[in-house]
């Protein structure tokens, strides 16, 4: 592990010594301590003798490939933040790696130098929060024991010991809300995969999710829920990774019964892609009932109304919504003004009709959303909250919204921004 005074250690494994060479390259002058493996049994040696905070694996190696080699490192050395070197075209390998492998991320060869950088820093910053977290709650453990121990009249030593105990609690809510943070931008990163495949997915997930949690946001649900709701939107189409494209490609009108049935089979897909991850099972019960009914003539189960969890009731609407305008259910695309006159007629039939009043209101600009103000990505400040997500031009997620901006990566996001040909611009929450 990381104490103060020591470098993070980076175990790199990759059969081509060219790649190993220019990660040495680019990420030694960053001050980490490099080791280098030529493969999976290799690295597994070096586990054993040494402790490594970041794993980098390739995907493609001889004997052992990098899913096998992450489970291993996943099983042995839970605590080691992983990440999978692949190719754009091995989804299947991305979905073993993080099933087998429980990777934090996966990057893409060729890589863009910046985004590597990032994403390892990330990771890095990730250990740290972690390790954080875990002083804190030893800290505080400690902390009440001592509490308990004190002696009755030594009522001044007692609340100096409250006062501390009360400011380690503070930073261990901000080491928790964090991580938060952090889980939520892998979710995003996650979903990406999906729209690696083009066509009627490209951009889909970002745009149901954002629809769906101002619907939500709306029909004012308590703030976790939201939460739930967004990411089970972000996820939903997940499971169509295992649908061929020209399938994908068909609107879901013109589909006849055996390829309907192969479509609804990307639910299940879905579930065992999200089954190992404790934390989404509330979006995983969404994400089974989205293509659910009001009337109860939907699939897989004929729920109907109440039945059905809200959340998916919300996203079979802005997913359909979405659909209708990108040639997904039908062959023509409609006009957004058509598409809304579609999703009107079918309340109470398809839809929830409580949820297409907060999509009418919602869609007619009239919602109460937060007041925002966009400024140049180079001048974000701390304390300042993310609006939506910060983006680059090519699709990148940099932070996720509602994130609060903090001082130790105001510098960073700065450098960044200067790299970039052309200003971005980021969008924050106005105060007011």
């Amino acid at each position: 592990m990381i104490s103060n005074n020591q470098a993070a250690r980076i175990l790199c494994v990759d059969d081509e010594p060219n790649i190993l060479s220019s990660l040495k390259r680019l990420l030694r002058p960053l001050g980490y301590e490099l080791i280098m493996a030529t493969s999976g049994k290799e690295g597994l040696e070096v586990l054993n003798k040494t402790e490594i905070d970041l794993v980098i694996s390739d995907m493609r190696m001889p004997e052992m490939n990098g899913a096998e080699f992450l489970q291993h490192v996943r099983e042995l050395w839970p605590d080691t933040t992983r990440l999978l070197l692949t190719g754009y075209s091995d989804i299947n390998s991305i979905i073993d790696a993080i099933n087998q492998g429980q990777i934090y991320r996966y990057i893409t060869k060729p890589w863009d130098e910046n985004e590597i950088l990032l994403i390892v820093s990330q990771a890095i910053e990730r250990q740290q929060l972690k390790r954080d977290k875990i002083r804190l709650e030893a800290l505080t453990q400690k902390q009440n024991e001592e509490l308990r121990q004190l002696n009755s009249n030594l009522e001044i030593k007692v609340q100096e010991r409250t006062t501390d105990l009360q400011r380690t609690h503070e930073q261990l809510l901000n080491a928790n809300e964090q991580l938060k943070n952090n889980f939520l931008t892998s979710i995003k990163v996650f979903a990406s995969v999906v729209e690696l495949r083009g066509g009627q997915l490209a951009g889909r997930s970002r745009r149901v999710a954002d629809l769906s949690r101002r619907i939500a946001r709306q029909l004012k649900l308590d703030g976790r829920l939201i939460q739930e709701i967004f990411i089970a939107a972000l996820l939903a189409d997940i499971g169509k990774l295992s649908l061929s494209d020209d399938l994908l490609r068909i609107p879901r009108q013109l589909m006849n019964a055996q390829q309907l049935g192969e479509f609804a089979r990307h639910i299940a897909k879905a579930e065992q892609i999200l089954m190992p991850l404790v934390d989404l099972q509330d979006a995983v019960k969404m994400i089974r009932s989205q293509h659910e009914r009001y009337d109860g003539r939907g699939f897989p189960h004929k729920l109907i109304a109440q039945e059905i969890p809200i959340g998916a009731r919300i996203i079979s609407l802005a997913g359909d919504f979405d659909g209708l305008q990108h040639g997904a259910i039908q062959q023509k695309n409609l006009a957004t003004e058509e598409a809304i006159f579609r999703i009107k007629q079918s309340a109470g039939g398809a839809y929830d009709p409580e949820v297409v009043a907060a999509f009418e209101i919602v869609i007619s600009g009239k919602a109460e959303e937060f007041i925002t103000q966009e400024i140049d990505f180079r001048s974000l400040q701390a304390g300042m909250v993310l609006a939506q997500d910060l983006v680059t031009r090519d699709g990148l997620l940099i932070l996720p919204a509602d994130f609060v901006i903090e001082e130790k990566i105001v510098e960073r996001l700065r450098v960044f921004g200067l790299s970039q040909k052309s200003p971005l611009i980021a969008k924050i929450r106005r105060k007011s």
